[in-house]
């Protein structure tokens, strides 16, 4: 074996509750260490997202002027939307045995290296959005110094995400009926003292750009998982029902993204950027306000070491041969860096511009891997997926990051952050269409490329080579 594939191969876990360290990095899984059964991916999908990033995420529309109603269905429009490709690209990780960032080489090929790179600088940005909210609550809870409440829980969370693709699965079956639990109890709590806010400040196109800035932070929220979707089916048997899969993780993150942003829009006016201390107001401190600040810490761990991961597996993609146990730890310091940079200063604008751009390029990635599938699966006729002979295949590299670039650039002026503010968002009273235009200009530019520079025979480079091999 050689040194680059011992880096990017490895230790499997051998079943369910196999929690040994697992050392396999991009090389896809061969089926006979497949296993499991797709009700696992609800939970994988649930649990994460129970986290106040979520619930402090659902007071931005009604900071932003809207009443609940209007503000629960952009959250919910822009939720379901962002869900869908996520739960699609999931389905791919049973087909093939590979990671989504892995698995992305057969459109861009040796260009994997600039989404692969952003993911992993994602999977950090992720860490200090939802790890800012579980350090101030293990901080609160026991009279720690905040940045020593983060460093723990990013200890954790690194550990977790070492552990790798087992673990996590166990972790978050376990956390969706422990984090379940503390969101019934924040939500009766709510139901029982906190005035639902019906009335909202902005009126005509301010009303309208609220409802649409409002659905696309939603969107940002749920597609986020759309390049790490694959990482959590990999292991599944070839044979496992697609539409199962998809059903399992559309619902798993539909409901659980639902729960705590409404939560969020309900208690708006108490949850502001210190949501720990909101929570623990609300739950009237004791043992009831002591376990909800530390189920907030220990919603941070599950959903990081997800980032962790999935960030380990993006870094090793874009061609930097590190084992995959010390990518995911090196994602975890570096995510308590950028916490601590979070927390110095004003919270909640850095909180929403971090939030939307570390899903800026989403879009246009989930587009053209999309019409990449969808021609690979023509080229087969129905025939089932090779992925080594996939990844063999000769076929041009550059259209995919060009198309990549080309679409980032198209949305900027549809962008709307307290950083900078695109002249059509701006004329369109602040709604923030980035992520529609990304996607949908990536396609345009990327199907006709991909026509017109179908896969050549083997053995013939002009303009482009084959796809990087997988090992």
């Amino acid at each position: 074996m050689t040194i680059e594939q011992s880096t990017f191969s490895g230790r499997m876990p051998a079943g369910a509750g196999d929690l040994a360290v697992e050392r396999h990095g991009i090389e896809p899984v061969p089926e006979n260490n497949r296993y499991g059964r797709p009700a696992r991916l609800f939970t994988v999908w649930f649990a994460p997202n129970l986290t106040m990033t979520g619930v402090f995420t659902g007071t931005v529309g009604v900071s932003l002027g809207l009443d609940f109603w209007t503000a629960f269905t952009a959250m919910i429009l822009g939720t379901v939307v962002g869900a869908l490709p996520a739960a699609y690209l999931c389905t791919w990780g049973s087909r093939t045995g590979t990671g989504q960032l892995p698995l992305s080489r057969l459109a861009f090929g040796r260009g994997v290296a600039l989404p692969g790179i952003l993911q992993w600088l994602s999977s950090i940005a992720w860490d200090a959005l939802i790890g800012l909210f579980g350090g101030g609550a293990l901080a609160q809870l026991l009279g720690w110094p905040f940045w020593l409440g983060a460093l723990v829980v990013l200890f954790l969370q690194g550990a977790v995400g070492v552990f790798g693709y087992e673990a996590l699965h166990r972790l978050q079956t376990v956390m969706t009926f422990v984090l379940g639990a503390a969101f019934l109890i924040i939500g009766a709590k709510l139901l029982s003292g906190v005035p639902l806010p019906v009335t909202g400040s902005a009126h005509g196109a301010d009303r309208f750009g609220a409802f649409i800035l409002t659905s696309t932070i939603a969107l940002s929220l749920s597609i986020s998982w759309a390049p790490y979707a694959s990482d959590f089916s990999r292991y599944l048997p070839r044979t496992t029902s697609r539409p199962r899969m998809f059903w399992y993780s559309a619902l798993g993150m539909v409901l659980s993204f639902a729960w705590v942003q409404t939560l969020g829009l309900w208690g708006a006016r108490l949850f502001t950027d210190q949501t720990a201390a909101g929570v623990h107001g609300l739950l009237g401190g004791g043992v009831l306000g002591a376990f909800g600040l530390l189920a907030i810490a220990a919603a941070a761990v599950c959903s990081n070491a997800m980032n962790d991961y999935s960030g380990s597996l993006a870094l090793q993609a874009a061609g930097v041969r590190i084992p995959r146990p010390l990518a995911a730890a090196a994602a975890a310091v570096l995510g308590f860096l950028l916490v601590l940079w979070m927390h110095a200063a004003d919270t909640t604008a850095r909180f929403q511009n971090l939030l939307l751009f570390v899903g800026y390029w989403i879009p246009a990635f989930v587009g053209i891997v999309i019409v990449d599938e969808r021609m690979r699966a023509r080229a087969r006729r129905g025939a089932p997926i090779d992925i080594e002979a996939e990844f063999a295949r000769p076929q041009p590299w550059w259209p995919a990051p060009l198309a990549f670039v080309v679409a980032f650039a198209a949305a900027v002026p549809f962008m709307d952050t307290t950083l900078f503010v695109g002249p059509v968002a701006a004329a369109l009273h602040g709604a923030d269409l980035a992520y529609y235009v990304a996607f949908v200009v990536a396609v345009a530019v990327y199907a006709p490329l991909r026509l017109l520079l179908r896969a050549r025979p083997a053995g013939t480079r002009p303009g482009g080579e084959a796809a990087q091999p997988v090992s």
